[in-house]
């Protein structure tokens, strides 16, 4: 309740629906419900084709989808709206978890990614609802947190039903800490299922006017506390080059826009914020995406996209929308929560990944400089994304027995 009262005192959303937090969901469904849990924005985003999918397949059922983060909450709301119920997944506490599952009786659960809760795993193994991790990942460096905890570990990756893992390296790690290896499949990555709005590159391109259409633009995205400081140095050095290049910061978490807008009144830049209910001033050298939901659209107006997460040991964040856009991508050297999609995105000439924050200004001047090389490495990222896709309807073929 501390660490609640302490992020809603930075957001606050965290201040709302406690009781979500603790178990006390606020419906009881008159249908069967197929739970699926989505922990932030990029884990629901990852969600939304398995979600229409479902929906499809199995119309007479409900589908609840749980998040953690506010955030999350407001993706899941925006982008499925009345196709599903929504609530919090209550902390992992026993007497929490025991009301949550008392109240909505999953049919099916599906976790997506690396959501291991012991309590949550035990009590639906308890009641026989069977629980697949989908999507699932496992860095090498997880996996050594993991396997630490010994039997603990053991038990919660053993209760699993199934383990959709993403590749061969993640079945390889959920195995060794104790998958039983006739319930992992290999089925892809539900992030190459990425559906954009149909009119995003025309929402770009009227917004890369107001900016400035021959202005050369680069994007900073989803930056955490600690990387901005690099990003505004590497800015000033690009600007001994291109004196009028525009810098669009969009840091991950709502609670630091307003710390980063002043870091940024302190190097001296000339800002302009997208919460800013005025035109956009064409004088601006930074411009500070310090909205929800649109980081898409910022992507869509800029030339070159810097992933954030990934200057400092973080893990990097999903590079694959700017990609889907034809962005030329940039990538700092800690991405090991993507290792496989840099892999191939890397291999397709589709991204550079630079050692230190000190090479972020020539990796940009690569790219500004070689407008040929930005056509090509955006056609090869959408390339890598067309190859990728179709891990859906593997996952839709080991869930169907299952709602049998």
């Amino acid at each position: 309740m501390i660490r609640l009262l302490w992020r809603g005192y930075h957001n606050p959303a965290y201040l709302h629906r406690w009781s979500e937090r603790f178990g006390f969901t606020p419906f009881l469904a008159e249908k069967a419900i197929i739970w699926v849990h989505a922990v932030s924005v990029g884990e629901v985003q990852a969600s939304l084709p398995l979600i229409k999918e479902l929906s499809a397949y199995y119309p007479d059922h409900t589908i609840l989808l749980t998040t953690m983060t506010p955030t999350g909450s407001t993706q899941a709301q925006k982008n499925l709206g009345n196709q599903v119920i929504h609530c919090y997944l209550p902390y992992d506490l026993p007497h929490a978890i025991y009301h949550f599952l008392q109240q909505t009786q999953p049919q099916l659960g599906i976790i997506l990614e690396t959501e291991l809760w012991p309590n949550l795993l035990y009590q639906c193994q308890y009641r026989g609802i069977p629980v697949i991790l989908a999507n699932a990942r496992l860095s090498a460096r997880s996996a050594r947190g993991y396997s630490y905890l010994g039997t603990l570990s053991r038990n919660m990756i053993s209760s699993f039903t199934l383990i959709a893992a993403q590749g061969a390296a993640d079945a390889e790690r959920f195995i060794a800490l104790g998958a039983l290896p006739e319930r992992v499949h290999i089925t892809g990555n539900l992030k190459f299922e990425i559906k954009l709005p149909a009119d995003l590159k025309t929402q770009g391109a009227t917004l890369r006017d107001q900016w400035g259409k021959q202005r050369p633009t680069w994007i900073a995205a989803s930056t955490h506390e600690g990387e901005e400081k690099y990003i505004l140095f590497s800015f000033k050095q690009l600007q001994q080059s291109y004196p009028n290049a525009l810098l669009v910061l969009v840091p991950r978490h709502p609670e630091r826009f307003n710390s980063v807008y002043h870091l940024c009144q302190q190097r001296g830049f000339i800002i302009h914020r997208r919460s800013e209910l005025k035109a956009f001033n064409s004088a601006a050298e930074v411009f500070i995406g310090d909205s929800m939901g649109e980081l898409p659209l910022f992507f869509a107006a800029s030339d070159v996209a810097f992933i954030g997460g990934s200057l400092i040991p973080v893990g990097g964040h999903n590079p694959l929308e700017p990609a889907a856009l034809g962005r030329a991508i940039i990538l700092g050297p800690h991405m090991f929560n993507f290792t496989e999609i840099i892999k191939q995105l890397l291999q397709a000439g589709a991204a550079i990944q630079i050692q230190t924050h000190r090479d972020l200004t020539q990796a940009i001047l690569h790219y500004l400089n070689n407008p040929s090389l930005l056509t090509k490495s955006g056609e090869a990222g959408q390339q890598v994304i067309a190859q990728n896709q179709g891990a859906s309807k593997k996952l839709m073929q080991l869930i169907t027995p299952l709602l049998v």
